[in-house]
């Protein structure tokens, strides 16, 4: 889930839309609203945000701090033009990227995971290390023994949430959030159980063993 901080209305819906249309949950925030939301949000719903994807606004430069006070997923700004001083500025503040708009949200998801993996180099190497399961966080299926296994959006969008988080077991609900976005009520939660179930069956038949652990009432975790 990207969480889209932008007092232009207009800006974060068009956002929210995109990653909609490529499969990922997202919503808009502007700065008042974003304050209220992360100082109350739960410990689950701060889990689920994979990056956070900051507009032009004149406080941006003192969000990382606030934002790093209660999570680590990657900080992007957002540059409506090209200034050195701006960019030096912002990274000096926290930022981890800086993006030049006009941006397509795939090179977004693309810069947050690739943030993510520097930051986590010794917490994921999973999937990097596994001889015959190999999942790319960029698009494409994951593959197994070198031929690409096709996973519908979703089911691919969880194996590569779990595989970032192999190092500890993510809850249902951890997993609902990131998937479908905290303000979706027209999905019940209960419909990860069925894309996992579909996700690990297919796993296991290309590989002959589990790689997704799964333990009722605390969650799942990949085990490679």
């Amino acid at each position: 889930m990207y969480v889209i901080v932008d007092d232009r209305s207009i800006v974060a819906e068009s956002y929210v839309s995109s990653f909609s249309r490529e499969g990922f949950s997202s919503f808009g925030l502007n700065e008042d609203e974003f304050k209220g939301w992360i100082e109350s949000a739960s410990e689950n719903d701060i889990a689920a945000v994979e990056g956070f994807l900051l507009g032009d606004f004149e406080r941006r430069p003192t969000y990382p701090e606030m934002i790093r006070s209660h999570s680590a997923a990657p900080i992007l700004a957002l540059s409506d033009q090209k200034s050195l001083a701006q960019t030096l500025e912002l990274f000096t503040a926290g930022i981890d990227d800086v993006v030049r708009k006009p941006v397509h949200v795939r090179e977004i998801v693309a810069r947050t995971d690739a943030i993510w993996r520097r930051v986590n180099a010794n917490a994921a190497p999973a999937a990097a290390r596994e001889d015959r399961l190999k999942v790319f966080f960029d698009g494409r299926d994951p593959e197994i023994d070198g031929a690409p296994l096709p996973l519908p959006r979703r089911e691919r969008h969880m194996l590569e949430y779990l595989v970032k988080n192999a190092r500890r077991r993510v809850t249902k609900t951890q997993i609902f959030n990131t998937i479908y976005g905290i303000f979706n009520d027209d999905v019940d939660e209960s419909v990860v159980e069925g894309h996992m179930s579909k996700l690990r069956k297919k796993l296991r038949l290309k590989l002959g063993y589990d790689v997704i652990d799964a333990k009722r009432y605390l969650g799942y975790q990949f085990v490679g």
